[in-house]
């Protein structure tokens, strides 16, 4: 395979990702062609999809709410049209979309969505100013959105040890659910063991080949974000999770031959992220109903309780593949809770009585 059939699934999601953006370019200004490839060496086909959405949200509002009247095709913009944009008119865009109407359908966005589109509009002006293409880049007077923390999402270590005995022996699971379960239960235990012992995304968690696992090292390759690979490495109990699901695959005479993908559907295809997606909502829900489970929170999950064992930020940055330790701080608030907790007594107010 294996590096080669590996590198086939990325390239066939970027080239999807840039047939998508070539078509969304089409709805949108001349100009933005010329944008897109400007930042194409800079970010990844990922990013330029999410420009993509973000600027057509963006000239829709300009054509309806700015030059009302004036423009009733988006593709109509011209430079002229970006010079009389305002730092108002991006503030009035912020507000828009609290409560906005596309494609027919009544949409809104968080603090968070609003921030990523600002940052698409200012990146747009910023390049055409430097450019020389408009004379005035209003959007870098407007504020971003503040961001409220949003509260950590997590399993407790029992609430893990149930998730993972519920995916095995199937409790709770609804009668009409059994035979289901019981041809998916091998395979649904290895993905959550994985997902909860190593942390990995769930777009690395998919991309895995067979291949890609070394039982001699317990380790496996994974693409990360940006295409970059790297070695990671599990423990005996996802290593046993793993072997028992490859066991299971080897005696399935109607897997086709060649092929490379290590998690498979009940069609004998890769499977997609929002299965895995559906899985973890499945159990997750029979076992604490009450929090919102995604494979991103199991993520989190292992995050917290790696700073706990091994108390190093910086081994859990490396580990979950974040590039800035900022990044893994502020994703595990427990790490802030656990280290206000070991000060706690360290100031002493009195003084221990002299004899």
């Amino acid at each position: 395979m294996s590096k080669k059939q590996s590198g086939d699934y990325y390239q066939d999601r970027n080239n999807r990702n840039l047939d998508k953006i070539s078509e969304l370019l089409g709805e949108l200004p001349y100009f933005c062609e010329d944008f897109f490839r400007g930042v194409e060496q800079r970010t990844s086909t990922l990013t330029r999809l999410n420009y993509a959405y973000d600027l057509r949200i963006f000239f829709d509002f300009l054509a309806k709410k700015k030059f009302r009247g004036k423009i009733t095709d988006v593709r109509d913009f011209t430079f002229e049209h970006l010079d009389e944009v305002t730092d108002t008119d991006i503030e009035i865009f912020l507000s828009y979309l609290s409560r906005y109407e596309f494609g027919g359908k009544m949409l809104s966005c968080d603090e968070r969505a609003k921030a990523r589109k600002l940052s698409t509009v200012r990146s747009m002006f910023k390049y055409f100013f430097n450019k020389g293409l408009i004379s005035v880049n209003n959007t870098a007077k407007v504020a971003t959105p503040k961001l409220h923390e949003k509260e950590i999402i997590r399993l407790e270590g029992d609430e893990v040890s149930e998730l993972l005995d519920t995916a095995e022996l199937g409790s709770g699971i609804s009668r009409h659910m059994e035979g289901y379960h019981a041809r998916t239960k091998v395979r649904d235990a290895a993905i959550l063991t994985l997902l909860l012992g190593t942390g990995i995304r769930v777009s690395e968690l998919v991309g895995l080949n067979n291949d890609s696992i070394d039982f001699s090292a317990n380790s496996f390759i994974v693409t990360r974000k940006g295409g970059n690979k790297a070695i990671l490495y599990f423990s005996d109990e996802v290593a046993d999770a793993l072997a028992a699901y490859m066991e299971q695959k080897k005696n399935d005479p109607k897997i086709p031959q060649g092929e490379p993908a290590l998690f498979l559907s009940l069609q004998y295809r890769r499977i997609t992220v929002r299965a895995v997606e559906n899985l973890v909502k499945k159990y997750a829900f029979l076992v604490t109903p009450l929090k919102h489970i995604t494979p991103h929170k199991l993520r989190s999950t292992y995050g917290t309780a790696l700073y706990r064992e091994t108390g190093d930020i910086y081994i859990v940055a490396d580990v979950l593949g974040h590039r800035d330790v900022n990044t893994t701080r502020k994703h595990y608030a427990a790490i802030t809770e656990d280290n206000r907790k070991k000060v706690a007594g360290r100031v002493k107010l009195h003084r221990e009585d002299e004899e």
